[in-house]
């Protein structure tokens, strides 16, 4: 067992998608969630575990066939903070680090969750190390375990993000892969990712 786990956040409502849900929408005859799920049990990265709360049924279901771990979010409701939160409570003893995905980024491959990942080892294991693009940061992140009370005490719809702004100790690690980007919040922007936004 890896001593990095992945922590796929899929329990947000996507208010900006519409009424149906927007991790169920289709991309390449797959459920959008499902990419990222599979990006993930492909990576070296374990246990992988996915974080539901929105439609959570319906999207466990589109996963069941993975070998995942579910963590239900009862209060993603009340933001992303929630999630992340739920994500970490989670970790077994044996994991050092946490590599957050979103849900809603279809793009991501396993060999980035492992490149970055491998970098986390490779720069000392810093408190977090964030992938960028022409000076963009972009997701997925790698979270030393070392940040889990800060975790906590985080509220409402943020991430890490305001936990590891001006921070030392924080490694951006430039890679040449748009995916870090690529994210799915209106119908429209499925026409980036080659997808249909109806769920049939």
């Amino acid at each position: 067992m890896s001593n990095v786990a992945a922590i796929l956040l899929a329990a947000g409502r996507g208010t900006r998608f519409g009424s149906d849900p927007k991790l169920l929408a289709r991309v390449g005859g797959r459920p959008l969630v499902h990419h990222a799920a599979s990006a993930a049990v492909g990576s070296r990265a374990d246990p992988v575990i996915v974080v539901t709360g929105h439609h959570a049924e319906e999207i466990e279901r589109a996963l069941e066939e993975l070998p995942i771990q579910i963590v239900r979010n009862t209060a993603f409701m009340n933001g992303l903070s929630t999630s992340l939160k739920a994500g970490f409570a989670a970790l077994p003893p044996q994991s050092r680090a946490a590599i957050v995905l979103l849900g809603d980024m279809p793009m991501v491959e396993a060999r980035l969750i492992d490149a970055l990942v491998q970098a986390w080892h490779d720069m000392g294991e810093p408190m977090a190390l964030v992938p960028t693009i022409e000076g963009r940061r972009g997701n997925p992140v790698v979270l030393s375990r070392d940040l889990a009370d800060q975790i906590e005490r985080l509220s409402g719809d943020s991430g890490a993000g305001p936990i590891l702004r001006g921070r030392s100790d924080v490694v951006e690690y430039p890679v040449d892969d748009p995916a870090i980007l690529q994210d799915v919040d209106t119908p429209a922007d499925f026409d980036h990712v080659g997808g249909n936004p109806r769920r049939s």
